[in-house]
């Protein structure tokens, strides 16, 4: 029954951050399964994907009813990576499950980084007040510094390109690699970012989920456990990401990464030994 109610909660705390910042719950489930739950590696990768499902569709109503997404250029960054995503999911069988997990935490460590490092650029009047919602869809696409729009979609399905194939190989979803790249090279504000990511997210869990079940990296029960958490973690994401200043809990969540990533990382060396 304890084991049943911690697992309850990783995935709550996975929904919480999947539809706060877009970035499936995979870099909290994974470690999670591994680290708390006691999975192996293999799992550990595979069994975040169905998860991420149900969280990432949750959070991105919850964005799209705020305005707050932009449902186009979501599942072009979702159908951007599907390809890349059943290759990444191969791929991590030949790697094996330590290799997998000491990629995972660099590319935990390198997130939490990235994100604090975002933050130092970003002018406190820049976040929004309660209430207010992101302008046009469209907008992103005027003002993209990239030269056109249709240099803009683009730059869409390299980044889905990309964050397909991490999706697949590390069982992540995608979201730690899709939001910073809206915001750098598509011109995406961080919130609309966090919205059109969960879009793409969802499309992205579909072909590894797939590939990682045929291949027996998928443990439904624990799935499913996991995903009685997630729903509603998600909604309540959607709803802090909306309310809360960006910059705090952005910073506090790039913590929390890099003490994850560290952690996980000391734990899969200290097993080689």
């Amino acid at each position: 029954m304890g084991a049943a109610v911690l697992t309850v909660l990783v995935g709550l705390a996975s929904g919480v951050l999947s539809g706060a910042f877009g970035v499936g719950g995979g870099l909290v489930t994974t470690p999670a399964i591994r680290l708390l739950l006691g999975y192996p590696a293999l799992i550990a990768v595979g069994t975040p994907l169905p998860v991420i499902l149900p969280g990432a569709v949750t959070g991105a109503w919850a964005h799209l009813r705020r305005g707050s997404a932009d449902l186009r250029a979501g599942v072009v960054l979702g159908l951007g990576g599907c390809v890349t995503s059943v290759a990444g999911a191969y791929l991590s069988r030949f790697a094996g499950g330590t290799l997998v997990m000491l990629v995972t935490a660099g590319i935990i460590g390198w997130a939490a980084v990235d994100m604090a490092l975002q933050q130092r650029h970003v002018p406190r009047d820049a976040v929004p007040s309660l209430g207010t919602e992101e302008a046009d869809p469209d907008a992103a696409l005027e003002v993209s510094p990239t030269g056109g729009a249709r240099r803009t979609w683009q730059r869409l399905v390299a980044v889905g390109l990309v964050a397909g194939l991490y999706s697949g190989f590390l069982g992540l979803g995608g979201g730690f690699v899709v939001v910073p790249g809206l915001v750098r090279y598509c011109g995406f504000s961080i919130r609309r970012a966090i919205g059109t990511s969960l879009v793409a997210v969802a499309i992205l869990a579909v072909p590894g989920t797939i590939v990682h079940s045929v291949l027996g990296h998928v443990d439904w029960l624990l799935a499913l456990t996991l995903a009685v958490g997630v729903v509603p973690g998600a909604w309540i994401g959607a709803r802090l990401s909306s309310r809360a200043s960006e910059r705090a809990v952005a910073l506090a969540f790039a913590g929390v990464l890099a003490a994850t990533g560290l952690w996980l990382a000391v734990s899969e060396i200290a097993g080689l030994r």
